[in-house]
């Protein structure tokens, strides 16, 4: 029996040790700037970065009080009160030196690197804020997932409303989602990254010119796309000539590739970068042919990286967010 006992004793002790070195397996690379911990246990690491296919700007705008607004199924809406004084207030704190200031600064201490970067022919604004009212107090801001998932909107806000007495209550999606939301009069103020949809969202009556500003579309600020993937590269992506050629690699393996399908700023950069040939849109019938290899997610960037270090897949996101997913161990939110 005593044989038994210290037979059993050494077996758990084995275990446990096993255990043990699984939930301390270290971070595979993230491109070399991300401090690394013994804890950290994502797979997923950044394999293409820094290219110039993959910028990624972000733009501010205030939503027009008298704009068509229609609700989903395309039904005019009459009663929309748009806080015109309080979106203003917060595009000009946002462009401020303070706020810029902020925004630029954001991400380092942690990451020992900027997560976002300003533009050089970046819009600045010098107005005077007003505090708060009980009319102005509520801002509605309708934004993208990469600027709330990554920290950065939990680490500017509560600086604005502590100063000016304001409450943001903040809507984040995709930026296809962000702007339609705006479009039902949900909105203030959007902060979203899709060139194309932001002229249209422009073109249709939805932004105006804010004083001291000219243009609507205030694009201030921006990151890197960065293409993931699992750590051992079974497409070669990391040895890719360039971002294009790696999507390519990925295709031509068929190997599992994440797309947010929601029709996010990101997901739009995503679409541009398959070949050509190929025929992938927004649209699921375009890639019917694909999906033993292309996950539709329809989701936000979270929910896709976790979906990606699940299932061994590349994926296409914002730097910041994916930094931030790394360090909490492959959680967002």
């Amino acid at each position: 029996m005593k044989k038994f006992l210290s037979l059993l004793l050494a077996l758990v002790m084995i275990l446990a040790l096993c255990a043990c070195g699984k939930a301390e397996a270290p971070l595979a690379a993230t491109g070399g700037s991300a401090p690394k911990s013994d804890a950290l246990v994502v797979d997923t690491c950044i394999l293409k970065e820094a290219d110039d296919a993959m910028i990624n700007n972000y733009s501010l705008l205030a939503v027009n009080p008298e704009a068509p607004f229609a609700d989903a199924d395309g039904n005019a809406v009459d009663d929309v009160a748009i806080n015109a004084i309080g979106a203003a207030a917060l595009i000009n704190w946002l462009l401020s030196e303070e706020g810029q200031e902020l925004a630029a600064n954001y991400g380092f201490e942690q990451y020992g690197e900027y997560l976002f970067y300003l533009k050089d022919e970046r819009p600045v604004s010098t107005a005077e804020i007003p505090a708060a009212t009980e009319d102005t107090g509520k801002i509605r801001l309708s934004t993208t997932t990469s600027v709330n998932d990554s920290g950065l909107l939990g680490y500017l806000l509560p600086v604005f409303e502590e100063k000016y007495g304001y409450e943001v209550e903040v809507y984040s999606a995709g930026t296809g989602k962000s702007i339609a939301n705006a479009k039902m009069g949900n909105a203030d103020l959007i902060l979203v990254h899709s060139k194309k949809q932001e002229e249209a969202f422009i073109a249709d009556g939805f932004s105006y010119v804010l004083d001291g500003m000219e243009a609507e579309r205030l694009n201030w600020m921006y990151n890197y796309f960065v293409l993931c993937g699992p750590s051992d590269d079974p497409a070669g992506v990391k040895d890719a000539a360039d971002v294009p050629a790696a999507f390519e690699a990925i295709a031509d393996g068929k190997f599992p590739f994440i797309s947010r399908g929601d029709g996010s700023g990101t997901h739009t950069k995503e679409i541009s970068l398959w070949p050509e040939e190929l025929g992938i849109t927004a649209e699921a019938e375009s890639f019917k042919d694909y999906t033993d290899w292309y996950i539709s997610a329809n989701a936000g960037m979270g929910a896709c990286l976790v979906m990606a270090e699940q299932m061994h897949a590349y994926i296409l996101t914002d730097k910041a967010t994916f930094l931030t997913f790394v360090a909490s161990d492959g959680v967002i939110g």
